[in-house]
């Protein structure tokens, strides 16, 4: 069959979504905290602040994991909690940050429709 031969198809056969798809500004929040974490240095920070007991870790836990200087740790941490993945709380002079979960399942959520199961490979 020649490229001028090929089959013409006349009508498009629509599929059902067998789940709920997202909305266009449900996509922009989740694209703001993939790109926060898209970071190797965020992403380790996200992992070690959930790491912690409780989940919680004062930003002197972080700062020694890291062979960066404090200002650029508080960037990488700013540009987290804007995205909603990180919550902070002053006491006294040090700042203490917990995981926002609903956050990370709603990512979950997204990266893994109820149709297929998301595998990660190294």
């Amino acid at each position: 069959m020649s490229k001028n031969e090929l089959p013409v198809v006349e009508v498009c056969e629509p599929t059902t979504l067998t789940g709920a798809a997202l909305s266009p500004a449900d996509a922009a929040t989740l694209a703001a905290a993939l790109r926060a974490i898209a970071d190797p240095t965020r992403l380790r920070l996200l992992s070690l602040i959930g790491a912690h007991a409780g989940g919680e870790a004062c930003v002197c836990d972080l700062t020694g994991e890291f062979d960066l200087s404090g200002p650029t740790i508080s960037h990488h941490l700013k540009v987290l909690r804007e995205a909603g993945l990180i919550t902070g709380e002053r006491r006294g002079t040090w700042i203490y940050y917990r995981v926002v979960r609903d956050t990370l399942a709603a990512l979950s959520q997204a990266l893994s429709p109820a149709t297929h199961e998301l595998e990660v490979t190294a």
